[in-house]
C-alpha cells in the first residue's frame, strides 16, 4: 500500500521536472530573443537582410571553446542559435542550419503568432519517433518605424537540457526511495511498539488459559500498563473465585471418608467393647485423625504454593548435595521393602528456592518408592544438555495406567498402593508440579519403555 502511494504521489513529480526545467529554460530565451529582436529593430533594412556581422559573429562564437562546469554539466559550446525571417516569414539567416534559408517559416507558431504581434513559441520534434529530439523556439518582433518588419527566432535543443533532468529525477528518486524506507521503518516500529503489547497481552492469555500462571505483563504507557493491571486483577479475581470452589469441593470429597471412619469409631466406643476392639477403634480414630492433619498441612503448603506467580529469595542450589540429602531420608524407608537407590550423574547448580526444590524432589522419590516392587530399584539421574538439567527418577512398579497419565498431577487424584491398596492425599505430585513450574521448569511422568516402571523427568534452566 505505501508502495502504491509513492508510485502515484512520485510520478506526477517526476513529470513536473521536465516540464520545469523546459520553463526555467524558456524564460531565458524569451529575453535573449527580445534583446537580439530589439537590436535588430529599427535598422535600414539593408543591414537587416544582410547580417554579414552576425553570421561571422555566430561563427566566432561556435568556434571558441568553453570550459563552463554548471553543476554536474560540462558545457563545451554554444548550444543556442536563431534565425530571422522577414515580414512574410521567409528565412533570411539561419545561425544553425544555413540550408533553411528561403524557406517560408509563416506556419510556425513562433514566427505567426509573433508577427501577429502576439507571443509565439513552439516545440518540434526532428525525429517524430524520439522525443529528446525536441528543440524549442522563441520569437521575437523586428520592428521598424512602430511596425513588425520581421521575426527573430532563438532555439536550442531540448537534449541539452537532458542531463540536468535525469540528474534531478534521479535524486529525486533516490530521495523518495529513503524517504519510503525511512517510512515504511517508522511504520514498522509504530505497528510493532502497537501491535506488541497486544501481542504480549494474548500470549498472557493463552498461558492462562493453558492453566499456567505466567507473571502479570510489564505493558509500556500509562493506559496499556493500566490495561495490563486489570487483566492481571480480573485473571486473579477469576482464579480465586475458581480456586476457592474447586477446593471446597475438592476437600469435601477428601474429608468424607476420615470423618466417616472417626464418627464411626467414636459411636462404637461407647459401647461396652472388648479390650482389642477398643485399642482397634482408638488406632482407627488416631490414624484418620492424622491423616485429616495431613491433609490440611498438604493443602495449605500446596495453596500458598499456588498463589505464587516468582520465586521467593532464589539462591544457588546444588542439585547433586539435594539428592544425596533426599535419598538419605528415605533409606530407612527402603529397608521393610528391600527397594535400593541407585544415584547417577554429576553435580549441578541452579538458581531457585531450595527449600521448594526439596518438597518436590521428596514427593517424587516417595511416590516411586510407593509403587516400587520388593526388592526393586529406584534411579536418580542427573544429566545436563544445553542451557537446562534434567533430573529423572526411574522405578521398577507396574507404571501408571493409560486412562490416568492425564491425570496424575490432579489435585487429589490418587492410584492406589499396590501394597495396600491405599490412596495417598493426591496432592504431592500436584505440589511438585507446582514447584518446577514456578522455577520455570517442566515436569513429566511417564511410563518406561525398556521395561516396566515410571519415569518422573524435572527439567529445569541451568543459571
Amino acid at each position: 500500500m505505501a508502495l502504491a502511494g509513492f508510485a502515484v504521489l512520485l510520478n506526477p513529480i517526476l513529470d513536473r521536472v521536465e516540464r520545469q526545467y523546459l520553463e526555467a529554460t524558456e524564460e531565458p530565451m524569451v529575453d535573449v530573443a527580445e534583446i537580439l529582436a530589439a537590436l535588430l529593430s529599427n535598422q535600414p533594412e539593408a543591414e537587416l537582410f544582410a547580417p554579414e556581422a552576425w553570421r561571422s559573429g555566430m561563427e566566432a562564437v561556435k568556434a571558441k571553446p568553453l570550459n563552463a562546469k554548471i553543476y554536474n554539466l560540462m558545457k563545451e559550446k554554444v548550444l543556442m542559435d536563431f534565425y530571422i525571417t522577414d515580414v512574410q516569414g521567409n528565412v533570411v539567416y539561419d545561425s544553425g542550419d544555413a540550408a533553411t534559408v528561403g524557406e517560408n517559416f509563416s506556419i510556425y507558431l513562433d514566427v505567426y503568432l509573433t508577427l501577429q504581434g502576439q507571443y509565439g513559441a513552439r516545440s518540434s520534434r526532428l525525429d517524430q519517433e524520439d522525443p529528446t529530439s525536441s528543440i524549442m523556439y522563441v520569437g521575437a518582433p523586428i520592428v521598424t518605424g512602430g511596425e513588425i518588419v520581421g521575426v527573430l527566432t532563438v532555439y536550442k535543443p531540448q537534449r541539452s537540457m537532458l542531463l540536468f533532468i535525469i540528474e534531478t529525477k534521479r535524486k529525486l528518486i533516490r530521495l523518495s526511495v529513503g524517504a519510503l524506507a525511512l517510512v515504511l521503518m517508522l511504520g514498522w516500529l509504530l505497528s510493532k511498539w502497537v501491535t506488541q503489547p497486544l501481542r504480549t497481552l494474548t500470549e498472557y492469555a493463552a498461558a492462562v488459559s493453558r492453566g499456567e500462571r505466567p507473571p502479570a505483563p510489564v505493558m509500556p504507557g500509562y493506559h496499556l500498563r493500566i490495561l495490563g493491571e486489570t487483566t492481571e486483577a480480573m485473571r486473579e479475581a477469576l482464579e480465586n473465585r475458581k480456586y476457592v470452589e474447586t477446593y471446597v469441593q475438592s476437600l469435601t470429597h477428601e474429608m468424607k471418608s476420615p470423618i466417616a471412619g472417626i464418627r464411626g469409631a467414636s459411636e462404637l466406643l461407647h459401647e461396652d467393647l472388648p479390650d482389642e476392639k477398643r485399642l482397634q477403634f482408638l488406632g482407627n480414630i488416631k490414624s484418620e485423625s492424622l491423616r485429616l492433619q495431613n491433609l490440611v498441612d498438604q493443602l495449605l503448603a500446596l495453596a500458598s504454593l499456588e498463589n505464587r506467580t516468582q520465586l521467593g529469595s532464589p539462591t544457588s542450589v546444588s542439585l547433586g548435595d539435594l539428592v544425596r540429602r533426599v535419598v538419605n531420608q528415605h533409606e530407612s524407608n527402603l529397608l521393610a521393602k528391600g527397594v535400593r537407590f541407585q544415584v547417577a550423574g554429576d553435580d549441578v547448580t541452579v538458581v531457585g528456592e531450595e527449600f521448594l526444590l526439596e518438597t518436590a524432589l521428596n514427593n517424587l522419590v516417595q511416590n516411586a518408592i510407593d509403587f516400587s516392587p520388593h526388592g526393586g530399584a529406584v534411579k536418580l539421574s542427573l544429566t545436563t544438555e544445553s542451557d537446562r538439567v534434567y533430573l529423572s527418577i526411574t522405578d521398577e512398579g507396574g507404571g501408571v495406567p493409560d486412562f490416568a497419565l492425564g491425570q496424575v498431577f490432579d489435585r487429589f487424584y490418587s492410584l492406589p498402593r499396590p501394597d495396600s491398596n491405599r490412596k495417598s492425599s493426591g496432592l504431592g505430585l500436584c505440589f511438585a508440579k507446582e514447584a518446577v513450574d514456578l522455577h520455570q521448569g517442566q515436569l513429566t511422568l511417564q511410563n518406561r519403555t525398556d521395561r516396566p516402571g515410571a519415569i518422573a523427568l524435572v527439567v529445569l534452566p541451568l543459571k
